[in-house]
């Protein structure tokens, strides 16, 4: 499938790749079950200099095709141009797909094409990325995230409406979703930019060293629009913090949306100035709560329809399984589609749809998550226990050895026990960095390597706290 995008500047390679030869390589390679169920459905778009862009008619598939077979798809890319360093996805499905007609249909396909990566031709930073599958239309609306719905429509119909407009919950809960969406509604007549605080906080850094400031801020300031996803890690960086504030208090003036994802509230966000949580708490706070049984039974229906409709499930999920999982699977929306997806590859190894039993072996780990056996209190109080040592001293600052190793042990235990984020975990440990918790973990796992009175410990640490009783602590 070959389009005319000679114009773009990026497009400079010197040899095109013949994708009907690609995918002669994948059906030898892969074999003739997983080409027809996977790799069939892959649609070649362009090749640029260092990337081809390919097309899959849904998200599911595309992170099917990433996890599993990408690496190897890549090494049959290379074999015939080695210039080819990643390979880019789009997601086109039926209700939207892209025509074989090329020359009737050139027009239209140029504008789809130029909404999906016009981060590579208009953007110097390169990762402004909107998602055309995350749109308003597939967000499922419950009670627990209505608000935030009904903000974010809000926010996309009248630009300034709450500002800034602050979404905040635990992973999975759909924050980018929303912030995608909005980018979606908005992008035809604003300049939206759509980033994450570690990429912003990335770009800030390289900007300094190249001495490209001037035009980091510009690039900014001038956005319409400005979406920011995960805030929490714009933590420490003084300077950066800085620049961000007068670019927040830059854009505020001349009326352009600011809207804001996080782990948690403003008053809660860990070493970010006084003056930036302010800025936050003073526009419009939403918090996404917990999916409900009825918000889940809807979400997973949905995903399941949507495999059936590409002929993704074999063996068409039942609604008995769809309510057994939509029932134990409580910790988050990803979670729960984790637990299709797992189904799904049950389903397609073993040749059956799973029983009862056998969906609750294949999901053992998300039930025991689900049921809210592990938590970091129960950790810390078992861990204190064993370690005679009060909970006091293990948060308190102290750094003396004989507090310092159970901490870490603790802050490793949560990390290995629970389904809680760093920051999550940070904060139960008196509101320590995720720094800290990555540093915790990383010291544990290396000394497990060579001291084998602490795998004994970890161990049993594990096993009281897996099978804890209450009159236990």
């Amino acid at each position: 499938m070959k389009n005319n995008l000679s114009n773009n500047p990026d497009n400079l390679f010197q040899k095109k790749l013949d994708w009907d030869v690609v995918q002669s390589d994948m059906k030898k390679k892969f074999g003739i079950d997983i080409f027809e169920s996977w790799l069939k459905k892959i649609l070649f778009i362009e090749e640029f200099k260092s990337y081809i862009l390919i097309s899959v008619p849904t998200r599911f598939i595309r992170d099917w095709i990433a996890s599993r077979y990408l690496d190897q798809i890549l090494q049959i890319v290379n074999s015939y141009n080695k210039e080819i360093i990643r390979i880019e996805f789009i997601i086109e499905n039926k209700n939207n797909e892209l025509k074989s007609n090329i020359n009737e249909n050139d027009s239209k396909i140029n504008n789809s094409l130029q909404n999906n990566v016009s981060f590579i031709k208009d953007s110097f930073i390169q990762y402004n990325r909107l998602d055309p599958n995350k749109n308003f239309t597939n967000f499922v609306v419950g009670s627990s995230n209505k608000l935030a719905f009904e903000a974010s429509k809000k926010v996309s119909e009248n630009i300034a409406h709450y500002n800034p407009l602050y979404l905040y919950s635990g992973v999975g809960m759909g924050k980018t979703h929303l912030l995608n969406a909005i980018g979606l509604n908005l992008k035809s007549k604003n300049r939206v930019m759509f980033i994450s605080a570690e990429r912003f906080m990335y770009q800030f850094v390289k900007s300094i060293k190249s001495n490209e400031m001037v035009r980091f801020k510009d690039y900014f300031r001038n956005a319409d629009v400005l979406l920011i996803d995960d805030i929490q890690f714009m933590n420490g960086k003084e300077a950066m913090q800085e620049e961000f504030f007068h670019t927040f208090n830059a854009l505020l003036d001349k009326g352009s949306q600011i809207i804001v994802s996080a782990d948690r509230p403003p008053s809660k966000l860990l070493r970010i100035q006084e003056r930036i949580k302010s800025r936050f708490a003073g526009g419009l706070v939403v918090d996404i709560q917990n999916p409900d049984y009825e918000l889940r039974y809807k979400i997973i229906k949905i995903k399941a329809d949507e495999l059936k409709y590409f002929n993704m499930d074999r063996f068409h999920i039942n609604d008995e399984l769809l309510k057994f999982i939509s029932f134990e699977v409580k910790t988050s929306i990803r979670e729960l589609v984790g637990a299709l997806n797992r189904i799904v590859s049950f389903s397609k190894i073993y040749n059956k749809l799973p029983n009862i039993s056998e969906t609750k072996v294949i999901l053992k780990d998300l039930l025991n998550m689900s049921e809210n056996k592990v938590t970091i209190d129960i950790i810390q109080n078992i861990v204190c226990k064993y370690f005679k040592i009060s909970k006091n001293e293990m948060l308190s600052a102290r750094r003396s050895r004989y507090l310092v190793r159970p901490r870490q042990t603790a802050i490793y235990l949560a990390k290995m026990l629970t389904s809680k984020s760093l920051p999550e975990i940070g904060r139960s440990f008196s509101n320590r960095d995720h720094t800290t918790v990555i540093h915790s973990v990383k010291t544990i796992e290396k000394l497990r390597k060579e001291d084998n009175e602490l795998n004994v410990n970890i161990d049993t640490l594990k096993n009281k706290i897996l099978y804890f009783k209450e009159n236990e602590v």
